[in-house]
């Protein structure tokens, strides 16, 4: 069972609200706009860290992360990068390897916006946690938490942190 915290768009930001979540998680994913390295710097500090650079991010963390990271977390098979779409409306640049190697869970950020769904046309799971930070047009700040144990997703929760001021 590895219990994961799902951020992105922190865009320089982490405080003890967000240092809460991390310390109770088994693993960090980031889902890009990471903003200053200080950022991911802190959470590696804490827990191990899975992480893509966003449209954001300088040349300093486009050297530590990649645009895409695919892994398997247990059983599952996931895929991370930062500007992906939503279902039926994928980032052209993905969309023909998502037909031919679609992962059981796709995350991305850049939207702001917190959205989980089921994609049926590819038989998997996308999840987008919103903005941790408080750079973004969004009213409130969000991060998710699940499990992942074996081949299977659950206890899936929304984290609202505070509104963004």
């Amino acid at each position: 069972m590895t219990k994961i915290l799902l951020l992105s768009d922190t865009h320089s930001h982490i405080d003890d609200t967000i240092l809460k979540y991390i310390v109770q998680a088994d693993e960090v994913w980031h889902a890009g706009d990471i903003g200053d390295l200080n950022v991911t710097d802190t959470i590696k500090k804490l827990k191990p860290l899975r992480c893509v650079y966003g449209n954001i991010d300088d040349a300093e963390a486009r050297i530590e992360f990649p645009l895409h990271n695919r892994f398997f977390c247990e059983e599952v098979s996931v895929w991370i990068t930062h500007i992906g779409g939503y279902p039926g409306k994928y980032n052209p640049a993905i969309r023909e390897e998502m037909q031919k190697n679609p992962p059981k869970l796709f995350i991305c950020g850049h939207s702001h916006i917190l959205k989980v769904m089921f994609d049926k046309k590819n038989n998997l799971l996308h999840m987008n946690p919103g903005a941790a930070g408080k750079s973004g047009f969004h009213q409130v700040r969000t991060m998710l938490r699940f499990v992942i144990e074996g081949d299977k997703i659950k206890d899936l929760e929304i984290i609202e942190i505070d509104k963004r001021v």
